[in-house]
C-alpha cells in the first residue's frame, strides 16, 4: 500500500512539472510561409554624373588640372614667340657648354713639358705638343713659337692677335643667349598686355560682368609673363656662369703667354753667354 502510494506522488510530481511546460511552450507551428520575405532588390548607389543639369554648366579647376599643353594654349599667340626664343636659347647655352669644356687642359702639366722642349731646343716637339693640345692656350702659344726667329716683339704680337681670335671664338653664341634674356621678358609682358585687352573687351562688350569673362584673358596675361620669366632666369644664369669661365680662360692664357715669353727670353740670354 504504501509502495503504491508513492507511486501514486511521483506520478502526480512529474504530471505537475511536465504540465506548465506544455502549457507555455505552444505547439510548434511551420512559419517558413510567414518568414520568407519578397526578396528585396539591390538599389545600386546614385551613379556620378559629369554632366550638369540643362541650363548649368559644370565648374571646371583651370590652371590646377592643365598640363603644358593647354598652359601653352591658353597662353595665346605670343607664347610661340616664346616657344622659339626659348629653343635657340637652351640650343645655344647647350653648345657653348660643349665648346668651353672642351678648351679645360692640365695647364701646370702642358707648360711643364712645353718648357722642356724649349730648354732643349726641339722648337718642332713644342710645336707639335701645343697641335696636339686642345684650347686657347695652347693655339696662343702656338701662334708665338712660329715667331720665334723674328724676335721677342713679334712673338708677343703674335700672341696677342691669336688671343683676340680665341676670345671671339670663346665668346660666340653669347650675345645670343644675352638677346633671350632681354626679350623672354619683354615677349612675357606683352603678351600680359593683350591678355589685359582682352579682358577688358570683354567687359565693354558684355552687358552683365561676370569673372568668367575677364579669366581668360587674365590667364593668358600671367601664363606669357610666366613664361618670358621662366625662360629669360635659368638663361641669365648660363650667361654669367660662361662669363666667368671665359674669365679664367683670360688669366691661363695670360699666364701662359708669359711663360712663353719669360722662357724664350732666357734662352736667348744663355745663347749669348
Amino acid at each position: 500500500m504504501r509502495n503504491v502510494f508513492l507511486a501514486v506522488l511521483m506520478l502526480a510530481a512529474v504530471s505537475w512539472a511536465q504540465a506548465p511546460a506544455d502549457s507555455t511552450v505552444p505547439a510548434p507551428v511551420d512559419t517558413t510561409a510567414q518568414q520568407v520575405e519578397e526578396p528585396v532588390e539591390p538599389v545600386a548607389p546614385p551613379a556620378e554624373t559629369t554632366e550638369a543639369p540643362e541650363g548649368e554648366e559644370i565648374e571646371r579647376p583651370q590652371s590646377a588640372s592643365m598640363d603644358l599643353k593647354d598652359l601653352f594654349i591658353a597662353g595665346g599667340v605670343f607664347m610661340w614667340p616664346l616657344l622659339l626664343s626659348a629653343i635657340i636659347g637652351v640650343a645655344v647655352a647647350i653648345e657653348r657648354y660643349i665648346v668651353l669644356r672642351k678648351c679645360k687642359i692640365n695647364q701646370g702639366t702642358f707648360l711643364d713639358q712645353l718648357g722642356g722642349y724649349i730648354r732643349k731646343g726641339d722648337h718642332k716637339g713644342a710645336e707639335d705638343l701645343c697641335d696636339r693640345t686642345r684650347g686657347p692656350v695652347a693655339s696662343i702659344l702656338r701662334a708665338g713659337l712660329i715667331r720665334r726667329d723674328k724676335g721677342l716683339e713679334a712673338v708677343e704680337k703674335g700672341i696677342e692677335t691669336a688671343a683676340q681670335v680665341e676670345m671671339a671664338f670663346l665668346e660666340k653664341g653669347l650675345i645670343i643667349m644675352a638677346s633671350v634674356v632681354v626679350v623672354a621678358p619683354m615677349l612675357g609682358f606683352l603678351g600680359t598686355v593683350s591678355g589685359m585687352i582682352n579682358a577688358f573687351g570683354a567687359i565693354a562688350a558684355a552687358k552683365n560682368v561676370e569673372a568668367s569673362l575677364v579669366a581668360s584673358g587674365i590667364q593668358e596675361a600671367l601664363i606669357t609673363t610666366a613664361a618670358g620669366l621662366m625662360i629669360a632666369i635659368p638663361i641669365q644664369l648660363m650667361y654669367n656662369w660662361y662669363v666667368s669661365i671665359i674669365g679664367r680662360y683670360v688669366i691661363d692664357m695670360e699666364e701662359a703667354s708669359s711663360f712663353l715669353i719669360d722662357t724664350l727670353s732666357d734662352m736667348e740670354l744663355l745663347k749669348k753667354l
